[in-house]
């Protein structure tokens, strides 16, 4: 079982970790371009982090669905759930394009910037916004390919995309000199690049289950209850990564309230729940893979087992995570910024860093155990009461303290964020004999 775990694990945090690579190449092609550039591919890169991050059901409700498809033997319906998956995908995308305008008209609102910073921003939105199709078809293909128990093919059209999108940019904004307009260029085609070599994969491993195939029929795949199921998990979803998007854009907001030099020192604290997030999160795919196959498969003795294990794990890079942080902090912070002032200045906070790993390694585990079993209505209000935990405890602390410093403001900031945390592991934990042991019995 642990090298199962591993197995599919490994390929997810690989992936996982190329994900920001898109952003962070368009971001160092542009910093040799100028300042102006470098604010206008962030805002660009921000506006589809916003609109992509709430679409993140089409990966995780694909994935359980699968799983259990799989796990059940029923091949046939796990085509279905890609049909499902697909079509839900291209109608989203349809939308945002045929939305571009309203949407852009949004983006002033949200987001401060000069004139020229906002001309080029939106010209990267208007050209990458072509993507979406590409884009959120490939949340499906991956979604399904781990259902399936392969994450390896999705680690492949990660790498192969990330190297389209280098490659691509350099010569549409060094060499032909297309500016803001060439990144953005660049990540479409990189887009599309990835979906093309995703449909390959597809064919060689719908070729495999040929014979379930005839049994399919699209008409049927798309029956409203089928359907229905699928948006209601999908919804919960849906809901729970908008309480996520609150939170984290609440910090932001909060800390630049704070002032300026708390704004870069919660954005470099950031850096270290990401890094442990990225690794976090291959062990939760696993789990989406697993739990969801054993429930399909009424395996209950591997489906403990495999909680149990992924837990472990969790456990053991959790140690790992929390020494490397108190011993290396200073390390880590040099890798982010050589501004020694503002190094020193986030030390103050550097306790925070180190009980990441102990606060937030449940709630990233029990996220995939929960997507797997496709619980989404105890995920949906977990995040709700974590949320309003964060809150209340945000609000609450700043009300009854006598004398609000910058740094007593932004200890209360994140000692919220450490029960928001805590509280979405616990809450979690405690129904997992109720939502997640009781489906394979």
């Amino acid at each position: 079982m642990n090298k199962r775990i591993l197995g599919l694990a490994i390929p997810n945090i690989i992936t996982n970790i190329t994900v920001p690579l898109l952003g962070m190449v368009d971001m160092a092609i542009v910093g040799h371009l100028s300042a102006s550039h470098i604010g206008a591919i962030t805002i660009g890169i921000s506006i589809f982090n916003l609109i992509y991050w709430n679409f993140g059901f089409l990966r995780m409700g694909t994935s359980g669905f699968t799983a259990q498809a799989y796990g059940a033997q029923r091949m046939d319906e796990s085509i279905r759930i890609l049909i499902r998956a697909a079509v839900i995908a291209l109608g989203i995308a349809l939308l945002l394009i045929t939305m571009q305008w309203p949407i852009s008209l949004l983006v002033p609102l949200i987001f401060d910037g000069s004139e020229s910073v906002m001309k080029m921003a939106l010209e990267y939105f208007f050209i990458r916004i072509w993507a979406a199709p590409a884009t959120l078809s490939l949340y499906a293909i991956k979604g399904w390919f781990i259902g399936m128990q392969d994450s390896k093919t999705p680690m492949w059209i990660a790498i192969a995309l990330n190297c389209v999108n280098i490659a691509s940019s350099l010569v549409f904004v060094l060499v032909l000199k297309w500016d803001i307009a060439g990144v953005a260029l660049g990540t479409v085609l990189a887009q599309y690049s990835g979906l093309l070599l995703g449909i390959v994969f597809l064919r060689k491993k719908l070729h495999s289950l040929r014979s379930y195939i005839a049994l399919v029929h699209i008409k049927e795949s798309l029956k409203w209850e089928d359907m229905k199921r699928f948006f209601k998990v999908n919804g919960d979803i849906f809901l729970r990564t908008v309480c996520l998007s609150a939170v984290f854009t609440f910090i932001t907001a909060a800390s630049g309230r704070i002032g300026d030099e708390i704004l870069a020192i919660d954005a470099l604290l950031l850096q270290f729940f990401t890094l442990f997030s990225y690794i976090m999160d291959g062990f939760a795919y696993a789990g989406e893979s697993l739990v969801g196959r054993y429930i399909g498969a009424h395996e209950p003795k591997n489906l403990r087992l495999s909680v149990r294990l992924l837990l472990m794990w969790g456990l053991i890079l959790t140690v790992v995570f929390t020494i490397l942080y108190a011993l290396f902090n200073d390390q880590f912070l040099n890798i982010f910024t050589n501004d020694t002032t503002l190094i020193e200045a986030t030390k103050d906070y550097i306790g925070w860093v180190i009980v990441i790993p102990i606060s937030g390694f449940a709630a990233f585990l029990f996220d995939g155990i929960f997507i797997g079993a496709t619980a989404s209505r105890t995920m949906r209000n977990t995040m709700f009461g974590a949320t309003a935990a964060f809150f209340l405890l945000y609000y609450g602390m700043k009300a009854i303290s006598s004398e609000l410093t910058p740094q007593t403001w932004n200890n209360i900031l994140w000692s919220a964020f450490t029960v928001y945390l805590i509280s979405r592991g616990l809450f979690q934990g405690l129904r997992v004999k109720k939502d997640i042991y009781s489906q394979a019995s």
